[in-house]
């Protein structure tokens, strides 16, 4: 443990930990704690009262007090030139090795993910830093002990990095400000900033963010505070930091406009987020029996709902000039042709967005890079973007998107089993300390096992009959969760270390009578 001027360190030591836990950068992530924790947790409270608002209307929609600002004439600021061309953007933790890969892969772009994809032990949180560090660089490396080596090749475009920190929900444990937990967000925010900020802009670019989680256009506005605060106190010109939000939770998307207007100095555009959106739509009214999803297999992108979501984005940026970019192909490719028909409907899920005005989207795999590219290629063609395309024919009302009823699809026994099976296979892999998971050849994250266990929780609470004719009942839920275990047990190679532990987390998020917001939060205080 060490302390610098009220901060402590309860974490243990990181391999090279101390070139990123200097005194300074400690301080400065203090700063930004003192300045910006009271709101966040004004803001978290919120969130609680307009859940419990939205429950007892049984809607949401867009804001009267902010009609001013979808009504104004205003724009954000001109991207910078390194991230004009997003059209194709790869996602990934970041490990050593991860990252080498996701830097030569040839996409424009790299998510670096802190939240979702990275299991935040204390050694992947500073770990992920010292990483960050030495990409920025471009002197990263890694030599395994079988012999392996990934080093950045000089014959590609390196991916710029984008970095993901943790929702404003979350807390690190292991840094102390004052006797209390830091916001993981300031965190991880902070240090890279620290560290990096100014090395980016020496070399051409900049710190360029992604931002998850958020509710309103006021948890928009807290980010913009902090990066004003951050670029003030390190000297960095305002607006060097970029900031791409993540649309995936369903508040969010009555307030487009409102978080683009907020970060507007700031901003890089909206992102489709689209599993942490359902996610979303079932927690946001998990009581109601006007939204519940069938199994999540049969919920597509054109799903009237989905579809209402997506091309009020593309809309909204465009709009106000800003980037819109579309949503995660998770596929795994094969050496040989036995998944040849899920790479036709990513195939088909990027021609549709860039048909429908997407300036890039996301893959999971360096594999899937060449099909993102040949379908945004097809559509942009030396364009780097089509921000000036505006889709002013595209008018989407609050009851297009609350038209969740209107989905097709069946609620079914093998739905049923397949979410307990996924949501345990990922929490497991999540506490062994891998948040980007490959599970039936898609790679998950967090969002993944959320939609799992909140969407048995809806359909437990809301006895929900299957189309077999069963009721979803407590006993129903328990014995597929026995079913799953046993089942994962005898399956070769799969690691058992730390499945009861899974199981037993799993059965808490999804049939306990109290909701909990976030999986992630019990599952945080069970690792180190």
């Amino acid at each position: 443990m060490s302390e610098t001027a009220g901060v402590q360190v309860l974490g243990g030591a990181v391999e090279r930990g101390d070139e990123i836990l200097t005194a300074e950068a400690l301080e400065f992530v203090a700063g930004l704690q003192r300045a910006f924790g009271g709101r966040r947790d004004e803001l978290l409270e919120r969130r609680a009262q307009r859940r419990a608002e939205a429950a007892r209307n049984g809607r949401l929609d867009f804001l009267e007090e902010t009609k001013h600002v979808r009504e104004g004439d205003w724009q954000v600021a001109q991207p910078p030139a390194d991230i004009a061309d997003r059209r194709v953007e790869i996602t990934g933790p970041t490990d050593r090795k991860m990252a080498i890969n996701a830097l030569n892969s040839g996409a424009k772009v790299w998510l670096a993910d802190l939240e979702d994809a990275n299991t935040p032990h204390w050694e992947n949180v500073v770990g992920g830093q010292v990483n960050l560090y030495d990409l920025v660089r471009k002197q990263i490396e890694l030599h395994t002990p079988e012999g392996k080596s990934y080093t950045l090749r000089d014959d590609v475009t390196h991916a710029v990095p984008l970095v993901r920190p943790r929702g404003w929900h979350f807390d690190e444990k292991h840094v102390l400000v004052d006797g209390e937990p830091v916001v993981a967000a300031l965190v991880d925010f902070g240090l890279h900033f620290f560290h990096n900020a100014q090395e980016l802009i020496n070399r051409g670019s900049g710190p360029y963010f992604y931002l998850p989680k958020m509710e309103s256009h006021l948890e928009a506005r807290l980010w913009n505070d902090v990066f004003t605060h951050a670029q003030k106190e390190l000297g960095v010109p305002h607006g060097s930091v970029r900031a791409t939000v993540l649309i995936e939770t369903y508040p969010a998307a009555f307030e487009m406009e409102e978080i683009l207007y907020e970060l507007r100095d700031h901003s890089a555009g909206l992102n489709a987020g689209r599993w942490d959106y359902l996610f979303s739509v079932i927690k946001t009214f998990r009581d109601s029996d006007q939204y519940i999803l069938p199994d999540r297999n049969s919920v597509t992108m054109t799903a009237p709902f989905m579809r209402a979501y997506t091309e009020l984005l593309v809309r909204t940026c465009h709009k106000r000039g800003a980037f819109a970019i579309g949503g995660m192909a998770a596929f795994i490719p094969t050496k040989d042709d036995s998944n040849a028909a899920a790479m036709e409907k990513v195939h088909a899920d990027k021609k549709r967005e860039a048909g429908d005005g997407f300036d890039g989207s996301w893959v999971a795999h360096p594999g899937l890079v060449p099909i993102c590219f040949e379908e945004f290629d097809a559509v942009l063609g030396d364009k780097p973007n089509q921000i000036d395309r505006k889709r002013e024919d595209v008018d989407v009302t609050a009851d297009q998107l609350l038209a969740v009823s209107e989905t097709p699809g069946e609620k079914t026994l093998d739905g049923l089993r397949g979410a307990v099976d996924v949501g345990v296979r990922y929490i497991t892999s999540w506490l062994g300390g891998n948040g980007a998971a490959a599970i039936h050849n898609l790679m998950e994250d967090a969002a993944t096992a959320e939609i799992s266990r909140s969407q048995i929780w809806q359909w437990l609470h809301n006895d929900v009959t299957l189309s077999n004719g069963q009721q979803v009942t407590l006993d129903l839920v328990r014995e597929t969760l026995a079913d799953v275990e046993k089942s994962l047990r005898s399956e070769t190679g799969f690691p058992t270390e730390n499945l009861s532990q899974a199981v037993e987390l799993f059965e808490q998020v999804a049939v306990a009578d109290d909701f909990v917001d976030f999986l992630t939060l019990p599952a945080y205080a069970q690792i180190d």
